[in-house]
């Protein structure tokens, strides 16, 4: 299946479209602000329903608060700041007000990752994943562009329980359509192939599309690319099958290798089906300011490395990973 992008489009665009979508569905949608509406694009609920719109300041602990105090009286309210706030600042009411009371609160979580640019390491939010995805009763999308923002964020809406969504503030390649299918939990394979496996969330599902094209046009090799844009629950029936049937996986994500979303690939599949596996992300290290496409290259966040990975792994399974399997059962 061929790809081509439709030009550059913020994800936090699809998030702000998304909640006014929701607010028109159902009156109960609130939507609580901390001083960066324009930011997250919250303002487009703002100026369609003020009465549903609440400025609580730049106060994220007070606001996810309020927000858990709202769903347990029957509203179903948003709250997005930056990422790095959003999650961080505010992790004792996210794990104690929210999760543990499988509060139906919902965060958007905005300006994540490199592509945030000049704002520098302190806004570069790199680690959430790895938080979010530990806390029980915890919804975790990491959608990878507009369209796929604006159905998270619909669908996040339309569920019970606490949810995350991880989006960003630069242009990035909108390639999917209104009517791709967007299900919660559930991956969306994006090209055929089973000489590797590329799981992919975010910002890097395009630039797995395009290592996938380069891999078949310099190699012939296909390869499987896999949007994995909900890291929790995680879709374990298509890592496992795309384990068995490739017999190698890369992971590429614009965020921390340690405990995000490659990691939750390998949690599942050392314990179904171990293959080789390699990883691509930030390696163990804070951001820096730059233009997003500038940080994108210097962390190798792109399709070259997502290329050069995939051979890595195909060579680790050709020399003789499966004849070491055939010997142990790893399912005893």
């Amino acid at each position: 299946m061929n790809y081509k992008s439709y030009g550059k489009v913020p994800t936090r665009k699809g998030f702000g479209e998304g909640l006014v979508e929701l607010g028109e569905q159902n009156p109960n949608i609130v939507v609580l602000g901390g001083d960066i509406t324009s930011s997250v694009l919250t303002s487009f609920f703002r100026d369609k329903f003020p009465d549903r719109f609440f400025s609580i300041g730049i106060a994220e602990q007070n606001a996810t608060t309020i927000a858990a105090g709202l769903a347990l009286s029957g509203k179903i309210p948003f709250f997005s700041s930056y990422s790095a706030f959003a999650a961080f600042r505010n992790a004792d009411q996210l794990r104690i007000s929210v999760a543990y009371n499988n509060a139906n609160v919902k965060i958007g979580g905005g300006h994540s990752g490199v592509t945030v640019g000049p704002d520098g390491a302190t806004h570069q939010s790199l680690e959430e994943v790895a938080f979010l995805r530990s806390l029980p009763n915890m919804t975790l999308i990491v959608p990878a562009d507009y369209n796929e923002t604006k159905k998270a964020t619909i669908a996040s809406g339309n569920m019970f329980g606490p949810a995350f969504i991880r989006f960003g503030r630069s242009g990035v390649e909108s390639f999917t359509t209104p009517e791709s299918e967007f299900i919660i939990g559930k991956a969306n394979q994006l090209t055929d192939g089973n000489d590797v496996a590329i799981f992919a969330c975010g910002t890097l599902v395009w630039e797995a599309i395009l290592a996938a094209e380069e891999l078949e046009k310099q190699k012939g090799i296909k390869a499987r690319v896999i949007n994995l844009h909900t890291i929790k629950p995680i879709d374990i029936e298509a890592i496992v099958n795309a384990a068995k049937e490739c017999g190698a996986i890369v992971t590429a994500e614009e965020h921390q290798i340690h405990g995000g979303m490659g990691s939750a690939v390998a949690e599942v599949v050392v314990k179904n089906y171990p293959v080789p596996m390699e990883f691509i992300g930030i390696q163990d290290r804070f951001g820096l300011s730059g233009e997003p496409e500038e940080l994108m290259q210097y962390f190798n966040l792109n399709h070259q490395t997502i290329f050069a990975s995939a051979l890595r792994a195909i060579e680790r399974r050709d020399k003789g990973f499966d004849k070491i399997r055939k010997v142990i059962d790893f399912n005893k």
